[in-house]
């Protein structure tokens, strides 16, 4: 009897285990994830801190590996940025976070495709309102379906268009010029 106690014992703490795969300033990330109806693996995670302010905790999730955002961005399937809030925030700090990032990162060219769009997401996070400690917002890419906004599991409005879009955000992490270096090689699984 006590020997099966102990297997039994034995097999939720192997299965516990492997619930969670990385943990990062107290918050534990999944190893995989379902997103439409595709699995999807943690790629990398990554903190976002500008000198001792922690901002948020950031995971990234592919169907495969991924290194760079040219890697990501030829990646078909489904993908997912989850921030984890460490601090709040007030819609016009985010705002200004994304679209800055996304300008930094596009072309002239993209952003004259991109700007309609830009202008969606900020309607979207101003519709939100500020994001306090705690929050869950994932940044969601279905193919044919576009880039969807969720926080805490509560669709933010409709999702917004195009393959290219999902990338220009993803670029504000992953991009040639990230917000954070640091947050940048974590989510591409180099730290």
């Amino acid at each position: 009897m006590k020997l099966n106690n102990l297997a039994v014992a034995c097999i939720f703490s192997l299965t516990a285990v492997s619930l969670s795969a990385a943990t990062l300033e107290g918050q534990s990330f999944e190893d995989n994830i379902k997103l439409g109806s595709r699995e999807l693996r943690l790629n990398g995670l990554g903190l976002r801190a500008v000198f001792f302010i922690k901002g948020y905790v950031a995971g990234l999730y592919l169907n495969e590996k991924g290194s760079t955002l040219q890697e990501i961005s030829a990646m078909l399937g489904p993908k997912r940025l989850q921030l984890r809030m460490l601090r709040g925030a007030g819609p016009d700090d985010f705002n200004s976070a994304l679209v800055s990032g996304i300008r930094e990162n596009a072309s002239v060219a993209e952003l004259a495709a991109l700007n309609r769009r830009i202008a969606e997401l900020e309607r979207l996070i101003v519709a939100t309102g500020a994001t306090v400690t705690g929050d869950v917002i994932n940044f969601d890419y279905v193919p044919g379906f576009g880039t969807t906004l969720t926080v805490n599991g509560v669709s933010q409005g409709k999702a917004i268009a195009g393959a290219d879009f999902y990338n220009a955000v993803l670029a504000i992490f992953v991009g040639d010029r990230p917000v954070d270096e640091r947050l940048k090689k974590g989510l591409l699984g180099q730290l």
